[in-house]
């Protein structure tokens, strides 16, 4: 406790946007998420060694990138054992979840992006430790999910949970949350700049970025990395996720009308993996059991459902990828040789849908952005082997198509482009291919605009609650004083000789309450209100012994017609006043209206209005 009052004590010494302050908190967010990622790694390996190995017979293939804690064994599949592990990991899952945290439950990135915009950013400290614990439970029992959902959470938990503790601001927690999801996303996927864009992008559905959140997710990104980069060996530290793959390029600028038939296949399966995953998320809300069983059952149906395939292709089990990550499949996907045939790459990216939407709709944890790599890279290679069988001299490296496709499948899915064609080119070492890949993944982000993979998303930092004062200033500060006084009006001004019973005779034949006091120039000297003659109306023995200049205030709080309205209405709530008189902007004192706090309020609200019809019509 006393560490956490000096490290308060010191950061209360910054400005808000401090660069110090903010390297502080990043780096403190970056390492402890980045302990979370080898504990959540560590953990999910030692699961799966022991549940899906040693009891099932069944090693799931990791990237070549990947460090195993535990090496994998060689043993018989047994079909059934491999039902039942998966089944008990979806019921011991959901236990977890819904009896500590029922807020960790799914995958985990629609709860982050949630807390940001409607919770101020509050995610308890429980939640690092379950999500932990329960996705690692999911996935090493061979669920199908990724690894994105429960980091991001993890991470995030990790960065409000520090907010909180050295009692910051909602805006700094919000900061620090993403921050956090930023940092667990860019080390564990060993993508530390599309870690960092990715919990800036991820929040919004259209192209709106957390501007504010940058930087500090880029250090603690970038910091979470290398954290986690201790735990690997030498050559692995900063090799990318799926190692180093085969230079692919650009054969043609002609090849990129085949992209655009990639981009439109993949937004056609996206719309089907999202509909899907919301509709059976839907159906097992709905089942007349406790939320405590709902993952059991979904991992039970995941596992049949392989276990049929996996039958039906004859005891093949590489299609056994729809269970667990998948990352053996897309490992395969992305060599030179193909090693998975367009059957089998199609087979392997639809039914990946369907078991995904089993184990993580129905309540289990874990993430839906590794199955989309699985989804969209399998998809992608199969295209790419049949157009090239149709036309090799133009596409003459189909494996490049499951590198573009994973960025465009996700960044449709998602609506997050940039941090998507970033990742993927950051876990599979291929930067050749960025022009293909912001291509399909744009096309693939306006076509799939109306569906989300994210309901919490919003469509922009408009309709942030997280951002509503911002845009309360942004508004106020569009309006000037001169667009909303009423120039029709006529403001009755009071010679500073004129005497108290003058003043109380003239109160009674008007409504105005606010007046103001001019000189022989008239020149404004001064302003009174009616409250103010209020105190002298039952003391009649000087009413011609006082005038104007002993009832006014000489301290004139006044505005210009080019000031805009958030000036004018710090100035309304400074002294709590109703009304502001308008002076000429050449310091002469010559008054030309009054400004109205009730006018003020009803243009903003008509421009707000404005506003949001304007926003809703892009939607």
């Amino acid at each position: 406790m006393t560490a956490i009052k000096y490290v308060n004590r010191f950061l209360h010494g910054f400005e808000l946007r401090s660069t110090g302050k903010w390297f502080l908190l990043s780096t403190i967010t970056g390492v402890l998420a980045g302990l979370g990622a080898i504990a959540f790694q560590f953990l999910g390996q030692l699961v799966m060694h022991f549940a899906l190995g040693v009891a099932a017979g069944y090693w799931p293939g990791e990237p070549a990138g990947e460090h195993l804690f535990f090496e994998h064994g060689a043993g018989d599949l047994t079909i059934w054992t491999l039902v039942l592990v998966v089944s008990i990991g979806g019921l011991v899952s959901g236990w977890l979840v819904y009896t500590f945290a029922p807020e960790a439950e799914g995958h985990g990135t629609d709860a982050v992006i949630d807390s940001f915009h409607n919770k101020r950013g509050h995610i308890p400290a429980r939640i690092a430790v379950i999500k932990t614990i329960a996705s690692a439970v999911t996935l090493g029992t061979g669920g199908s999910g990724g690894r994105e959902g429960p980091i991001a959470q993890i991470g995030a938990a990790i960065g409000s949970t520090i907010a909180r503790r050295l009692k910051l601001t909602d805006h700094d927690r919000r900061i620090l949350l993403a921050a956090g999801m930023g940092a667990g996303v860019g080390a564990i996927f060993r993508a530390p700049l599309a870690g960092a864009l990715f919990a800036g992008e991820i929040l919004y559905k259209d192209a709106d970025l957390e501007s504010d959140a940058i930087v500090p997710a880029a250090i603690s990104s970038i910091v979470g990395y290398s954290v986690y980069g201790l735990t690997l060996p030498r050559e692995k530290c900063f090799a990318p996720l799926f190692g180093a793959s085969p230079t692919y390029s650009l054969g043609s600028p002609l090849e990129l009308f085949p992209f655009a038939l990639l981009a439109v296949i993949l937004v056609l399966a996206g719309i089907v993996y999202i509909q899907a995953f919301h509709r059976t998320h839907r159906l097992f809300r709905k089942l007349p059991v406790k939320p405590h069983f709902r993952p059991a059952i979904g991992a039970a149906l995941a596992g049949l459902f392989a276990a049929g395939l996996y039958h039906a292709c004859d005891g093949d089990e590489r299609v056994l990828s729809v269970m667990a990550t998948g990352y053996s499949a897309l490992q395969d996907a992305l060599q030179p040789e193909p090693a998975l045939g367009l059957r089998l790459l199609l087979v392997i990216a639809l039914c990946k849908i369907v078991t995904t939407s089993l184990t993580i709709s129905s309540g289990g944890s874990g993430g839906v952005f590794g199955p989309s790599m699985v989804i969209g890279g399998c998809l992608g290679a199969a295209v790419g082997q049949y157009f090239h069988s149709l036309w090799p001299g133009l596409v003459a490296q189909p494996q490049a198509y499951a590198v573009v496709g994973m960025a465009g499948f996700f960044a449709g899915c998602a609506h997050a482009p940039f941090s998507t064609i970033i990742m993927v080119s950051e876990m599979t070492g291929n930067y050749n291919l960025l022009l293909p890949a912001m291509w399909v993944s744009t096309l693939c982000f306006l076509l799939c605009r109306r569906w989300t993979l994210y309901s919490k998303q919003v469509p922009t930092r408009l309709q942030s609650a997280a951002h509503r004062g911002d845009f309360v200033v942004d508004v106020l500060e569009g309006i000037q004083v001169r667009d909303v006084v009423d120039t029709s009006r006529q403001v009755q001004c009071v010679p500073e000789a004129i005497t108290l019973k003058e003043i109380v005779h003239m109160l009674a034949e008007t409504s105005q309450h606010y007046f103001p006091v001019v000189d022989v120039n008239e020149r404004m000297v001064g302003i009174f209100s009616a409250t103010d003659v209020r105190s002298y109306l039952y003391d009649e023995t000087i009413w011609h012994l006082a005038d104007a200049s002993d009832v006014m205030v000489t301290r004139i709080v006044s505005v210009q017609p080019g000031d805009d309205l958030n000036t004018a209405m710090q100035r309304f709530t400074a002294l709590n006043l109703d009304e502001l008189p308008i002076l000429a902007p050449e310091n002469n004192g010559r008054l030309l209206g009054m400004l109205r706090r009730k006018d003020a309020i009803a243009v903003y609200n008509q421009r707000l209005i404005e506003h949001k019809h304007s926003a809703d019509n892009q939607a």
